[in-house]
């Protein structure tokens, strides 16, 4: 049996305090919704001369929307652009509502709680720049990035100390399993 099996396990994450009113809306998220650029990656495009983009995914996010999915929490992308990369990542994540090349976030998240029977309370987004506000003034957890536009900044209730594309999106999730009581058991199953 490992050494480290009876240990109370850190919290390295969560370096500063998370107020008490950001855990108590994050106890309620059945949904987390992000936005792609600037969320998922740092915001950089890359387009090749045949006009494909590529972009980069940190995989600590990846494993972070993986453990909370585990935990119940349904997951959704809303992005404006519409990047086969994009497509291929979600699809290895397994994140089962992706919507693409969408310029109406409001309609489309509206859209989406109706078919999953969800009240906006329930839901969380992460955004970067004001095109995300029209979801993130209507969710009950609004999240964004520490170099997101500073209107993004004022309407969100959590900003993450981690950069976009370098742990902001785990950053998010381990603060939304930390609320609702997974977290720990969570991470306790890697040392057992």
């Amino acid at each position: 049996e490992s050494r480290n099996c009876m240990k109370s396990l850190p919290n390295p994450i969560f370096k500063h305090a998370v107020a008490d009113a950001v855990l108590q809306q994050a106890r309620a998220v059945k949904l987390l919704i992000l936005d792609v650029d600037g969320v998922l990656t740092n915001g950089e495009i890359y387009i090749t001369a045949s006009g494909e983009e590529i972009k980069a995914f940190n995989t600590l996010d990846g494993h972070g929307l993986k453990m909370l999915q585990k935990t119940g929490v349904k997951l959704a992308i809303i992005t404006g652009r519409d990047a086969a990369g994009v497509a291929h990542r979600v699809q290895g994540l397994g994140i089962d509502h992706y919507l693409a090349g969408i310029h109406d976030k409001r309609s489309a998240y509206l859209d989406l709680i109706a078919q999953l029977g969800l009240q906006p309370e329930q839901c969380a987004y992460i955004g970067d720049d004001v095109v995300d506000l029209p979801v993130m003034v209507r969710c009950g957890l609004p999240i964004a990035v520490p170099s997101a536009h500073d209107w993004v900044i004022h309407y969100a209730d959590f900003v993450t100390h981690a950069e976009a594309g370098n742990g902001a999106v785990r950053e998010a999730c381990e603060m939304i399993m930390l609320a609702q009581g997974s977290l720990q058991d969570a991470l306790s199953a890697y040392v057992q």
